[in-house]
């Protein structure tokens, strides 16, 4: 409940030469702040000598402590008062007296549980790097192309309902005007969609089931093979590793029965360059599905947001002014959007060369001709570029014009424009970078868009050691 304060006044009196002073300050008990900052702001704002500054302390701290000690102890009466009326349940008390004690005691406390998690990757990293490795490597491998072959057989039952479908939208369009109305041809359009829908939900209930039936046998299947490695009388190492497609079979059919309306993601979720396709292709045995990470991204989103405008609330508003406000607002309408210079990560173990993804959100603004270093989106790779410092990342890939495609405003102009802010602010901020992390060697790698033509790719290689200023080596011979 509710704390009640209650006021009191501390008195202190003190002679400064034939003066008999006395100073009187109101507390409010039970006192919040340090009795020693206390002491020292009545110091400054009464003026006191300097030679009544100890006194003034201990006298201070004995009334607190005094005052404090009797508040308990009239708090302690009327709790053992209202006990002996009857007014609390005492098993309630009871257990409410076990729980916390239990919780604030360390020889009470449960002893802290190895993270399951934890162990695998322990165990993990000690098999890989074995003479059991390979052995790793072909149950992954074997775990793979069941994958492939149920995601084969999802994109051969998609095609055959797109074009059965297209045929039956065809002779609907045939009839529009005629037999059928534009009513009739939206009611079709919308059993189209959704049956795509309902289809493409049971797949992937489909594939979740099965794909996390695989990390479940698969790190049994680890922790057991470490076992034996270390119990050679009860080794079992040497059978014949076989994926059983016969229960992934059944785990499929068990998953189309159980499917379940997938909740869509955002639009500001939404990850470009087919790389959720890319990593649903085969089973990660090390870290959650992508959904489930970024389920865990915008419930995180969704709790700053909200800690993040009862802080506003709380200060005064500011006079604002320019188009860009009502561009926020609008933005800040939907509080599960990530905002323009804002990132969030993605773990893989099942991405080639590929351990961390950030991803960054960017405006419109990233395809302008006008973008600054102050752009929201190059300090958010700025940030980026901390994360790897103080999280040990010695490589990561920028892409070097911001973007993924080229469309028609990307001239050579701008691409030179944008490569040359781009490398500027990198350098900028791997300088910054040594006074991170003290100066280790790291490597950034940039990639350019695929369609890019083969001339702009010689320019943008030329601009790298004009920018970062390579040095060459320096071979010292002597002559004899």
């Amino acid at each position: 409940g509710k704390t009640n304060t209650t006021e009191k006044e501390f008195t202190f009196e003190y002679k400064a030469g034939r003066n008999h002073c006395v100073l009187k300050v109101p507390l409010q008990f039970p006192v919040q702040e340090n009795v020693s900052d206390l002491h020292g702001r009545l110091m400054l704002l009464h003026r006191i000598p300097c030679f009544v500054e100890n006194e003034l302390k201990s006298k201070l701290l004995a009334f607190v402590e005094q005052e404090t000690l009797e508040d308990y102890d009239r708090d302690a009466e009327a709790a053992l008062q209202r006990l002996t009326n009857g007014d609390v349940d005492i098993n309630k008390l009871t257990n409410l007296w076990a729980k916390a004690y239990t919780e604030t005691t360390l020889e009470h406390a449960r002893p802290e549980e190895a993270s399951w998690d934890e162990d695998f990757a322990d165990v993990y990293h000690e098999l890989i790097h074995s003479p059991a490795s390979e052995t790793l490597l072909n149950l992954e491998h074997n775990y793979y192309v069941s994958v492939s072959e149920l995601i084969s057989e999802r994109d051969m039952e998609l095609k055959k309902l797109q074009e059965r479908q297209a045929a039956e939208m065809d002779k609907v369009m045939q009839e529009l005007g005629k037999t059928l109305s534009d009513h009739d041809v939206n009611t079709v359009a919308a059993q189209h969609f959704d049956a795509q829908q309902v289809l493409e939900n049971k797949w992937a209930s489909e594939l979740k089931q099965v794909t996390g039936i695989q990390k479940q046998e698969y790190q049994e299947w680890v922790m057991k093979l470490h076992q034996d490695l270390h119990n050679p009388n009860n080794s079992t190492i040497n059978e014949e590793i076989k994926v059983q497609s016969g229960q992934l079979a059944e785990a499929g059919e068990m998953g189309a029965r159980l499917f379940e309306e997938q909740r869509q993601l955002e639009e500001s979720f939404t990850i470009h360059l087919d790389f959720a396709t890319v990593s649903k292709e085969c089973t990660d045995f090390h870290f959650p599905r992508l959904s489930e990470q970024l389920d865990v991204v915008q419930q995180v989103v969704l709790y700053a947001r909200a800690q993040r405008s009862s802080k506003q609330k709380e200060q005064p508003e500011m006079p604002k002014n320019g188009s860009g406000d009502d561009k926020s607002k609008s933005v800040e309408r939907n509080s599960s959007n990530i905002l323009p210079g804002e990132f969030y990560i993605s773990r893989h173990s099942n991405l080639s060369e590929v351990h961390i993804v950030f991803h960054l959100c960017v405006d419109d603004n990233v395809r302008s001709g006008n973008l600054t270093a102050r752009d929201p989106a190059i300090m958010g790779l700025r940030n980026i570029l901390k994360v790897c410092c103080t999280h040990d990342i010695t490589t990561i890939t920028i892409p070097l014009l911001l973007v993924h495609d080229m469309s028609e405003e990307m001239t050579i102009p701008w691409c030179l424009k944008r490569a040359e802010l781009v490398f500027k602010c990198v350098k900028g901020f791997m300088m910054e970078m040594a006074s991170w992390d003290g100066g280790i060697s790291r490597t950034v790698q940039f990639l350019v868009p695929q369609s890019i033509s083969e001339e702009m790719f010689y320019q943008l290689s030329n601009m790298l050691p004009q920018i970062f200023r390579v040095s060459s080596t320096l071979t010292l011979t002597s002559k004899r």
